[in-house]
């Protein structure tokens, strides 16, 4: 029946039904001009219109006023299509929703119009893709007074700051209001300093006016920019990028000597191979896990073949020690520490191992076994990784007592990285807080990274707990929530690069950075019901404002490499030559010579 009406739908598709294009009139609505003159017919003109309906020829008369010389177009072509374009405003939507909202790739969305009657290419697909960008930030100028006009009935807009970077590409940086859930601003910066976001700022300041509060995570160059823009304004720091950032500060050490030990030992290179080892003898014998949890709970064990059971055991360990590598609470480090995890598992196989093994029995028997405690027995006897274990316990005892206290990221938690707090009072937090710190001051004088995590809480205190805000709004007071984390920035970059890992199947985001528009990330906004109606104004649909907007000028949308690069273009070739200070060395000997002979 699926099929049937598939074949069906395809069978009544204008371009099958009208396999030869359909010749479609316009001529202006109005016969009078503005002055009262009667109109008369200046010209006659076709063109191709490609829309999701099938191609057709417009044929269109063109009027105009013999007195005053004004030229009327057809209105009703004019809403299909813009002027001096052939493809209509049906594809254009259809294109850049494809594109950017379901990140469909341009062959893919080439196949899907197809379908359709549609035949562009890719390149058509991309400039398109592109114009429909434009077209939607310049919706957006439009709608910024009705926007305000929304923020404005809240009490204003909390600003809530992050940038979205990868190596050499530009940073690109968004401004959103927590409140409305609208992307206010967006910029491509040649970096996160000071200079460069203060623009940013400004801009956003001249459109929105002064937000009630920003968030942010503690870039030095966005606190700087936002005191200096925005001053007297409440500036709060992302709990989680806080915790995240000292908790780096106070982990990383311990952290990295642990990895560098354990790197020493290839220890997951010398797991996989008992794993490889185990796997391809009990694959051969036909041994499973039933026959090993069977061992397990019976006391008939010792029937069991010894060299498949201890096989068995030594795979099974092997696959648990590294599966310790894998946990965590999806936070990331420092929240989650999984080397050490690692390491603690190898540290139970020393402890373990001697007693599971007979040390009077054959290695012919349990060789597998054998190499597990040699594995355990190196770990355990390296007294550096011990001691990089045992601070790394002590360390995060302490770093876990901060993370109750504030009451977010916590221990065996469900929401990861999205997680943004408990709900409970900020008087609370900063009371526990406050305790935290008073409970640290004995570490202070005998370890210097308790000492910086201390002048932390000291130094972002007052940026870390937000109290409500109570605003003017006209239809009385108001109390505002500022939230705890920047998350709703956050789970919108991660949202971009993982549509751009599925589109693409590459991880890095480099190269999109570079060419991507600046105010792509508007794209958000159109998930959002509240901000459609503000944009479109009573118009029933994107092509239908987009026909209101007609034919924009890309000069003003498209961006320079230049303005956004940190190096100056071709100057990073320059800098790869090997040989640069011999020829600028020539070139001034030249240059010498050449002043000395005139």
């Amino acid at each position: 029946m699926t099929d049937s009406l598939k074949r069906l739908s395809q069978e009544i598709l204008p371009y099958v039904l009208f396999p030869k294009m359909p010749i479609i009139r316009f001529a202006p609505e109005q016969n009078e001009c503005s002055c009262g003159k009667r109109l008369t017919v200046q010209k006659t003109r076709r063109k191709t219109v490609v829309s999701l309906n099938g191609r057709f020829i417009a044929h269109e008369t063109v009027r105009h006023c013999q007195a005053c010389l004004h030229v009327y177009d057809s209105k009703t072509l004019l809403q299909l299509v813009a002027s001096r374009c052939n493809v209509a405003y049906d594809v254009l939507v259809f294109v850049g929703k494809a594109l950017f909202q379901r990140y469909r790739t341009a062959e893919e969305v080439r196949i899907e119009l197809v379908d359709r009657g549609v035949r562009l290419s890719a390149s058509e697909i991309d400039y398109l893709g592109h114009k429909f960008i434009c077209y939607l930030a310049h919706g957006h100028r439009l709608a910024m007074p009705r926007i305000n006009q929304a923020m404005t009935l809240t009490g204003g807009y909390i600003l809530h700051l992050d940038a979205m970077h990868e190596h050499d590409a530009p940073a690109l940086m968004t401004g959103i209001d927590s409140l409305s859930k609208i992307v206010l601003a967006n910029m491509k910066l040649p970096s996160e300093h000071t200079d460069h976001i203060t623009p940013f700022l400004r801009k956003l300041k001249a459109d929105h006016g002064a937000p009630l509060a920003c968030v942010h995570d503690m870039g030095l160059g966005i606190l700087k920019a936002v005191a200096e823009v925005f001053p007297g304004v409440l500036d709060f720091i992302c709990h989680f990028h806080f915790l995240r950032d000292i908790g780096k500060d106070y982990l990383n050490s311990s952290y990295d000597r642990l990895r560098k030990r354990l790197r020493h030992h290839t220890t997951s290179s010398r797991l996989q191979a008992i794993i490889r080892e185990g796997q391809h003898f009990l694959r051969a014998h036909d041994y499973n896990a039933a026959s090993l949890v069977q061992a397990f709970e019976s006391a008939q064990n010792l029937e069991q073949n010894k060299r498949e059971l201890a096989t068995a055991s030594a795979y099974s360990l092997s696959l648990w020690t590294l599966h310790g590598k894998h946990c965590g609470d999806g936070y990331g480090f420092p929240f989650d520490r999984p080397l050490l995890e690692f390491a603690n598992r190898l540290i139970k196989l020393h402890q373990c191992l001697p007693e599971l093994l007979h040390l009077g029995a054959d290695r012919r028997e349990h060789p597998l076994l054998y190499k597990l405690v040699s594995l355990s027995s190196d770990i355990a006897q390296d007294t550096e990784l011990i001691a990089a274990v045992d601070e790394l316990i002590w360390r995060c005892e302490i770093f876990d007592r901060l993370r109750i206290a504030m009451r977010i990221a916590p221990v065996g938690g469900s929401n990861g990285i999205n997680d943004e707090g408990t709900t409970k009072a900020m008087s609370s937090i900063r009371h526990d807080v406050e305790q935290f710190r008073c409970k640290l001051e004995p570490r202070l004088s005998a370890d210097a990274l308790s000492s910086k995590m201390a002048e932390q809480i000291d130094k972002y205190g007052d940026k870390l707990f937000a109290d409500p805000i109570e605003v003017d709004t006209p239809s009385g007071k108001s109390i505002v929530y500022p939230q705890r984390t920047n998350n709703i920035l956050e789970q919108f970059f991660r949202e971009i690069r993982r549509k751009h890992r599925r589109k693409t199947g590459n991880n890095s985001m480099q190269r999109v950075l570079q060419t991507m528009l600046s105010d792509t990330p508007l794209i958000k906004n159109l998930d959002n019901p509240k901000y459609m109606d503000i944009l479109l104004d009573g118009k029933a649909s994107l092509e239908e404002l987009f026909a209101g907007i007609g034919n924009i000028s890309f000069d003003d949308t498209v961006e320079s490499k230049a303005d956004t690069d940190r190096v100056l273009p071709g100057f990073r070739k320059l800098a790869k030559k090997p040989t640069l200070p011999d020829q600028v060395v020539r070139l001034y000997h030249f240059l010498l010579q050449l002043a000395e002979s005139n």
